[in-house]
């Protein structure tokens, strides 16, 4: 299901970036490129006052050591990302879904995502493969 829209400020379309900061609307205004979350460090561990941490791998002094535990991070990270393509694939497969009132176009699905209209067109047919077989593993 779509997200419900804010209505529009009588002023204009101006939305609210929730940091105070506003950005232009839809109406034919460009909007900031969307930038990933920074992952610096691992969630949950206390935060040190001396710098930027990744994972205490910096801190490591056994190459073997810092070897071992990068790789760890480098597979599970791709893992991750391979998961979250195929929950992207899923969305955007049920966003373009012919019986859907609401379904969007490829190329307003390739707007919304970041991705081009034919890597859109892609990612619906991954998608719904992969609706068609119960989702991702």
């Amino acid at each position: 299901m779509s997200e419900p829209q804010p209505a529009e400020r009588p002023g204009g379309p101006r939305e609210s970036r929730g940091d105070g900061e506003a950005r232009e609307g839809r109406e034919g205004q460009p909007k900031r490129p969307k930038r990933p979350a920074s992952l610096l460090f691992e969630p949950g561990a206390p935060v040190d006052e001396g710098g930027d941490r990744f994972f205490d791998l910096e801190s490591m002094e056994d190459p073997q050591q810092l070897l071992a535990r990068a790789t760890e991070l480098a597979v599970a990270f791709r893992a991750a990302a391979e998961r979250a393509t195929d929950f992207q694939a899923i969305a955007a497969a049920q966003l373009t879904d012919p019986r859907r009132f609401d379904r969007l176009t490829y190329a307003v699905l390739a707007e919304q995502a970041g991705w081009t209209e034919d890597y859109a067109k892609r990612m619906v047919e991954y998608g719904e493969g992969l609706l068609k077989g119960a989702g991702p593993v």
